[in-house]
């Protein structure tokens, strides 16, 4: 495979996924999803912001050491100290990569207050010093897609020349369009000296629901890397999906005769486990990786793919990880079994995360005849939800509501290794109880979001519930599923008291405007 024909997997879901709000993920999940993301293929791994805090710094620095095959990449912004905490994150990686930006349009010049000149003197001091740390240095004109042809080309030519060997053109807003993106990078390739020597990459946002087709569209245009993130995952309304433009690339191949190196069987598995720990349910329908991705109703379809699966579908389920939804497991399946499915869905267990699982596994099974795949991957989810710091525990919940005044819960929960209870009212099973939660721990967190999903039809179908809560800036989202969506709607609001709890004792954790200001960056 020449390099002209090779297309590198940047993932960012560690640096601009966990931007999103309340994404937040913790240290070891951090290190566990970067092992995913390395042993699938991924070239290069931005595993964060290194002066962003002191977690973020330690996350990067012990990803750096772990990685086997990723390049490990962190990002600074054009400042001289910013670039050296980077390289003290990154430089035990085995492939170590400085990432440095700044805001190139005009209205990102206007924050730091300068000028043409000054903005181009920075870039080269602050990439020239990046260079004579790390023979890997990437470069990004932060909103390059609004800035002035002229002037991107005269800082891109100095990035080159001051040492970078990849130059990412970031469409940061999502406001450019597939033509256009195309057009750009081919227009860099062509005008800037020095052009053929690096690699050009592009970073594209979602915000009017093309980033995938701008960031294949970039690299019809010339460009060599892709940024994306697993699930899509960051801020607003998400990066390029990484599975995506790897199956568009992998499918396609006839109009795009381009590579990667990323093991696409590993994909439905990372996507749940990022899912998982960020608290970002995946839409039903979301390309590639969402529940109803390979599902057919229509009496069309159906017909069609029994006769010959093509007809409806362009990929094959194996081909992304996905194995077919059976109804093998019940309350007299063994321990053996479980194991065996859960691996075949993507889990590895050690014995003892085999021993707790196995004991959620069968009182779900007392409580529900049918265990689907979907069950099994909710169980996965809420037994990673409860290894996170338990300061808060649920106990015990009884919920008395009808039709005529107001629902009353009763909730015992073991706060700090101590059981309070208390008795509570409100609109509704699910208000009364959160007020149950409120009286036993007062705290002052803002509810902003409240989604219920089922997982599986039917009366006795598990319930997933996402929450969000928001406390003095920091932003934490929780996830529970059981069979009574009131119980699964407490340890959700439990799950994400509890991130927040984490966040109050580490402080800013990622990036976050109280610890990071972009002005820094002038």
């Amino acid at each position: 495979m020449s390099t002209k024909d090779q297309v590198v997997i940047f993932d960012t879901t560690l640096r601009d996924g966990e931007q999103s709000p309340g994404a937040t993920m913790s240290h070891a999940e951090k290190l566990e999803i970067a092992g995913l993301l390395d042993d699938m293929g991924v070239d290069i791994i931005e595993a964060g912001f290194p002066i962003a805090s002191d977690g973020d710094f330690a996350a990067v620095s012990e990803i750096a050491k772990q990685a086997k095959s990723s390049v490990i990449c962190g990002l600074a912004r054009a400042n001289f100290k910013d670039i050296d905490r980077c390289w003290e994150a990154v430089k035990h990686a085995k492939a170590p990569r400085i990432h440095t930006f700044i805001g190139t349009s005009p209205l990102h010049r206007a924050i730091p207050n300068l000028n043409k000149d000054e903005m181009a003197e920075r870039i080269h001091e602050t990439v020239s010093h990046a260079r004579n740390l790390c023979d890997n240095v990437q470069w990004s004109p932060m909103d390059a897609t609004r800035t002035e042809e002229d002037y991107l080309c005269r800082v891109v030519e100095i990035a080159i020349k001051a040492g970078a060997t990849t130059i990412n053109i970031p469409d940061t807003v999502g406001y450019t369009a597939p033509v256009e993106s195309a057009d750009l990078i081919r227009m860099l390739i062509e005008k800037v000296p020095g052009a053929d020597d690096v690699v050009f990459a592009t970073h594209c946002h979602n915000d009017l629901g093309m980033a995938t087709a701008n960031a294949l569209a970039a690299v019809e245009g010339g460009a060599r890397q892709i940024e994306c993130t697993i699930n899509g995952l960051g801020e607003r309304a998400g990066n390029t999906a990484l599975e995506e433009v790897v199956m568009a690339l992998k499918v396609r191949g006839d109009i795009m005769p381009f590579k990667t190196g990323i093991d696409t069987t590993k994909l439905m598995h990372i996507s749940r486990r990022v899912s998982t720990v960020s608290g970002f349910p995946v839409q039903f329908n979301k390309a590639i990786v969402g529940k109803n991705a390979f599902a057919h109703e229509s009496g069309i379809h159906q017909d069609g793919m029994l006769k010959n699966a093509e007809t409806f579908e362009i990929m094959r389920p194996e081909d992304v990880g996905l194995t077919e939804t059976n109804l093998v497991m019940g309350k007299h399946s063994g321990r053996a079994a479980l194991r065996s499915k859960l691996n075949d869905l993507g889990f590895e267990l050690g014995d003892n995360q085999l021993k707790d699982v196995f004991v959620r596994f069968k009182a779900l099974a007392d409580r529900k005849k049918e265990i689907y795949d979907d069950d099994l991957i909710a169980l996965m989810r809420d037994s990673a939800a409860d290894e996170q710091g338990e300061h808060i525990k649920v106990k015990s919940l009884r919920v008395v509501c009808g039709t005529e005044g107001p629902a009353q819960a009763d909730l015992t929960l073991e706060i700090d290794g101590a059981e309070k209870s208390t008795s509570a009212q409100g609109d509704g099973p699910v208000d009364s109880a959160f007020n149950a939660v409120k009286a036993l721990f007062e705290h002052t967190a803002r509810l902003q979001l409240y989604q219920v999903h089922a997982v599986t039809e039917g009366t006795d179908a598990q319930a997933t519930v996402s929450v969000r809560m928001e406390e003095d800036g920091r932003i934490a989202t929780g996830q529970s599923a059981d069979t009574d969506t009131v119980v699964a709607s407490v340890k959700a609001y439990v799950n994400a008291l509890n991130r927040l709890i984490e966040r109050r004792k580490m402080g800013s954790v990622g990036y976050d405007e109280k610890s990071v200001s972009y002005k820094d960056a002038g």
